[in-house]
């Protein structure tokens, strides 16, 4: 008899924890259960192939909003080629309409709900054994025949008692490793399964470090805690913060989500505030900052005391800051949202995550999506479309907003460039939405962009922002200013229409964009082609010749501007203009442990 856990993750880089936790508890019968993780990229006639020839008496498969659509196409063709087989599967997705999914699904014999460390050993037991029946067994809803039987859920286990389930490491190279200190949450948040169970339980903090330990020993590059609110007790976190900072190897980077406005004090957060820049990173949940969304999804949260947090976590420079906000909430508008936006862009997390809200599935948002007016789409994930107070086209805008923000400030390679749009634009919301409208006009959405090329889109919008012209005339205005006084205003009438007595200003500013675009590209890697409006820097080889001893982990570049430090969240006024070039140094052996920038070095 031969059993097969099967995960289909969203990438390769990607584990799932919760099949390797079902073997590891069911570790009396390891010769008979195996585990295979693939992703929802690879071909379904590869996996299909795979599966069949494991020679697999069971299946199990691990079931998520982004996998199940591609596990039932899998089943249909799976089930034909394996018609003896039978077909389990578990996981939120499906845990809480099990037995409609079984009415939709006929090639399934059943669902694992809940938690499934204790179900599964049971069924392990039942098909290796055949011992007993599946109507003994809590927790699951099977077939049987025609008829669907409901076992009912099964009571909680105890997370002390789950294995470690990292003790093969090589099984998981490549891959970013996630670990579980807690179940459960204490926060009835109304878009989530979390507030469905408010049973909250830990793991042995004893037996945490020692499994932690083993990862610092091994120099693991990351390990991501899947625990909901990794700060709700406070014993808990400072314990396990404690062991991290006093047990750091310099390499391994921990993730936590945290509650920052609610839950983190001060002992805490002078304790993170001594660790070692890269050690750690936080990951915090805003959603909102709408105080009527705010209470109305069930979250409580003080958003003066939410921004002093963030800003003294901040102050150390030393923890990478992930925000998030979420576009559908009720009672949240256009307007509102982009004020939400605002406020929270204003912070300058080291990422601002921009998701949109899922109708989940026995969530109590779920069971109210027709008094809030949310229309979703039917498949997973279950997004939503519009609600009372927001339409669809808001949602299409808001979503090329999404797309900006994840390329021109979550990547982290225009860092400088959007400190400088701050001064340009009065709302960073407006901005990302405009330079959206502007991919969309010009049909550049659904393209592959190189980095180059997005500099030149930015480019191209600014020229039509700032003059109403195109990329091409406004680049001759600023050459032939440069190649005069700043101040004089004597050019080229037929380059462009001048109708604005600020367009030497503008000019000024799109001058000043190019450069620090230059800036940004070399501030990440030692880039391999110039774009064509960089300085021509032939002429200057005795600067590389005296600064650029290392080859390619260095590289020396003319500015006229010093851009702000990586560390100045927020400018108070524009760069000013330097005649005679400055140099700046970039070093690529010594970046930033948060960002991975380079250490930037100006040359008098």
């Amino acid at each position: 008899m031969k059993i097969l856990l099967a995960a289909c993750n969203a990438k390769y880089i990607h584990s799932n924890l919760a099949v390797h936790s079902l073997k590891a508890y069911a570790r009396t019968y390891t010769e008979e259960i195996e585990v295979a993780e693939y992703t929802i990229n690879q071909t379904k006639d590869e996996i299909l192939k795979d599966i069949y020839l494991t020679g697999a008496d069971v299946v199990c498969f691990s079931c998520y909003i982004w996998n199940i659509s591609f596990v039932k196409d899998l089943l249909c063709d799976l089930h034909k080629i394996l018609p003896e087989t039978k077909f389990w599967a578990g996981g939120p997705e499906v845990s809480f309409d099990a037995e409609a999914f079984l009415r939709k699904t006929p090639q399934m014999t059943g669902v694992m709900t809940g938690e499934g460390e204790k179900t599964f050993l049971e069924l392990v037991h039942y098909y290796v054994d055949g011992e007993g029946s599946l109507a003994e067994i809590p927790g699951i809803v099977y077939r049987d025949g025609e008829e669907i039987h409901n076992n009912g859920w099964r009571e909680l286990t105890d997370l002390s008692e789950i294995p470690f389930v990292y003790e093969q490491l090589k099984d998981f190279e490549n891959k970013i490793i996630y670990y579980e200190s807690s179940r459960g949450c204490p926060f009835s948040c109304s878009y989530c399964l979390s507030s469905v169970d408010k049973t909250l339980r830990f793991r042995d903090t004893r037996i945490v470090k020692r499994e932690l330990k083993f990862f610092i020993d091994q120099k693991v590059p990351q390990i991501k805690f899947v625990d909901r609110t990794f700060n709700c007790n406070h014993a808990h976190a400072m314990e396990l913060w404690r062991f991290i900072k006093a047990n750091d190897n310099g390499v391994t980077n921990f993730h936590f989500e945290i509650s920052a406005a609610n839950l983190l004090n001060q002992e805490e957060l002078e304790l993170i505030s001594d660790m070692r820049p890269g050690l750690i990173q936080l990951e915090i949940g805003v959603q909102s900052t709408n105080e009527v969304t705010i209470k109305e999804i069930h979250r409580t949260m003080k958003l003066e005391r939410l921004k002093e947090v963030v800003k003294l976590i901040q102050s150390g420079n030393n923890i990478h800051e992930h925000l998030d906000l979420i576009a559908g909430l009720p009672y949240e508008d256009y307007d509102s949202f982009g004020s939400s936006f605002d406020e929270i862009y204003e912070l300058k997390p080291n990422q601002l995550q921009l998701g949109f809200l899922k109708v989940l599935k026995g969530s109590y948002m779920f069971e109210h999506a027709a008094e809030y007016g949310i229309v979703y789409h039917d498949k997973p994930p279950y997004e939503v479309m519009s609600t009372k107070w927001l339409s669809f086209d808001d949602v299409i805008k808001i979503k090329r907003v999404e797309d900006m923000l994840e390329v021109y400030y979550n990547s982290g390679q225009f860092e400088i460039t959007m400190k400088l749009m701050e001064c340009i634009f009065d709302s960073a919301f407006e901005f990302f939405q405009e330079l959206g409208d502007f991919y969309e006009a010009n049909g550049y959405f659904g393209m592959s962009h190189s980095r180059i090329r997005r500099c030149e889109i930015l480019l191209e919008f600014l020229a039509l922002y700032l003059h109403c012209c195109d990329s091409d005339a406004m680049t001759s205005v600023v050459l032939s200013e440069n190649a005069g006084d700043r101040d004089n205003t004597d050019f080229d009438e037929n380059a462009i229409d001048r109708d604005n007595t600020d367009f030497d200003e503008n000019a000024q500013i799109y001058s000043m964009i190019q450069e620090s675009l230059i800036f940004d590209l070399y501030y990440r890697e030692n880039c391999k082609s110039r774009p064509v409006w960089a300085t021509d820097i032939g002429s200057f080889k005795h600067m590389t010749h005296a600064y650029c001893k290392n080859g390619k982990l260095s590289h020396v570049e003319p500015f006229h501007y010093i851009f702000p430090d990586k560390h100045t969240r927020k400018l108070d006024e524009l760069p000013k203009y330097h005649k005679e070039p400055v140099w700046a140094l970039f070093h690529y052996d010594m970046r930033d442990p948060l960002d991975h920038q380079a250490l930037v070095e100006y040359i008098e």
